[in-house]
């Protein structure tokens, strides 16, 4: 066959020229694909094993492809979550000659799934709250850099655990576009067609008869659009005070920080006598927390896990009369004598069932309820030993226990009900 494959990537894989390139997706042999849960999609998309790593390939127009690359290249160096492009492939010809449709190339995000795929089973109403926040997290972080989506889906968006929480992560930048700033119409389309597609996603479900008959689809949709106004406004909106009250600057400081983002830059101005401030973010970066600990130990982990691990350091600290140490020396400590160890202690099999750092959280959790049940404090070296053997080594591989908090099992008569796939 006549073949002039072209690719384009940052860091080209030698071993992308061993896939079958000359037939179209859907004709994929099963010896080369990797079986993992999909949202809708307008294209046609496959996951294949390559190098030690999953990749998603998905045909789309040469042009499309392009544009779609760059875009999710400018939005990974903003440290935006979202997939991570490896390349685009274009002069794909057939057996017969013909001409074949480009396909790009991304990085399966590990341990994530669609939100349409959470949406389809019997999940907790608190659960579907904290996915609903996820999104409208992604969205305003998305929006703070100046990226109209212009296609928010439950289908374009993945999640992955974080501490209690989850995180959402952009998949398909097809139709976004990044501007240097958006104008609040921009942003009130994006998050109105956000609610209209989630809405009738969650119809879609219903009518399949594969939604939970309580779950209100317009209410999941208003509460998208509420949360997502409110942490606007907390990350944007300006504040005036008396000049008696500048304590009201570092508070704020804090609030923000307490959600999650760092304060780069403050505007503050003052009226004409000076007797009324008034101060407004500036530049608000995520990751307050994954910052802080990435600079304390190397970890790096999502944000409601860093704030985990961070409590835990505080807790180590003040049970080893060091808080008045240096915090890079406690942090050093800490890692070497409780992260560390009870990661380790975990036997090496077992591991890849979840994150170090979700793993570490989990096994806090199973140790709280268990010392609460004990009446006694419970060694961390007994809790990782119970939670290995009562939670952990019974989990099936490569699959998430959505909904329920860690130690709590399935209902007996439906013993899969809220297990997800991961990956085979």
């Amino acid at each position: 066959m006549n073949q002039n494959l072209q690719i384009t990537a940052a860091r080209p894989d030698p071993a992308l020229l061993d896939l079958p390139w000359h037939l179209p997706l859907t004709n994929w042999p099963d010896d080369v694909l990797a079986a993992l849960p999909r949202g809708i999609s307008r294209h046609v998309v496959r996951f294949v094993r390559l190098s030690g790593r999953v990749l998603a390939v998905k045909e789309i127009g040469e042009t499309v492809a392009y544009r779609e690359y760059e875009l999710l290249r400018r939005l990974n160096r903003l440290d935006v979550p979202s997939v991570v492009p490896v390349g685009v492939i274009t002069g794909r010809r057939d057996a017969n000659g013909e001409r074949l449709e480009a396909v790009l190339v991304t990085e399966h995000l590990q341990f994530s799934l669609p939100y349409r795929a959470l949406f389809s089973q019997s999940l907790r109403p608190d659960t579907a709250t904290r996915l609903i926040d996820a999104l409208a997290v992604l969205l305003v972080r998305l929006h703070l850099v100046g990226f109209y989506w212009g296609d928010v889906s439950l289908s374009n968006t993945l999640f992955r655990r974080d501490a209690e929480t989850f995180s959402a992560y952009l998949v398909d930048a097809e139709t976004g576009d990044l501007h240097r700033e958006l104008t609040p119409g921009q942003r009130n389309y994006d998050i109105d067609l956000a609610r209209t597609n989630i809405i009738g996603e969650l119809f879609d479900l219903a009518a399949g008869e594969m939604l939970d008959h309580e779950v209100d689809e317009i209410g999941i949709g208003d509460a998208l659009v509420a949360r997502y106004n409110e942490l606007w406004g907390a990350l944007t909106g300006a504040e005036s005070f008396s000049a008696n009250d500048r304590w009201r600057v570092d508070a704020r400081i804090g609030a923000l920080n307490r959600l999650g983002f760092d304060v780069g830059e403050l505007e503050i101005t003052t009226d004409i006598d000076g007797t009324t401030v008034r101060i407004q973010p500036k530049v608000v970066d995520a990751g307050h927390h994954s910052n802080r600990l990435f600079r304390l130990t190397g970890l790096d982990v999502q944000e409601n896990q860093a704030r985990r691990l961070l409590n835990d350091l505080d807790a180590y600290a003040a049970a080893t009369g060091r808080q008045n140490d240096g915090e890079q020396l406690v942090a050093h400590d800490w890692l070497r004598k409780v992260f560390e160890p009870t990661i380790a202690a975990v036997p090496r099999e077992l591991r890849r069932k979840l994150e170090p750092a979700q793993l570490f959280h989990e096994v806090l959790d199973h140790r709280w309820f268990a010392s609460e049940k004990a009446e006694r404090d419970i060694p961390m070296t007994e809790a990782v030993t119970s939670y290995v053997e009562d939670v952990l080594r019974h989990r099936p591989d490569e699959k998430a226990l959505l909904g329920l908090k860690p130690g709590e099992t399935p209902p007996e008569d439906d013993p899969e009900s809220d297990y997800f796939h991961l990956g085979t």
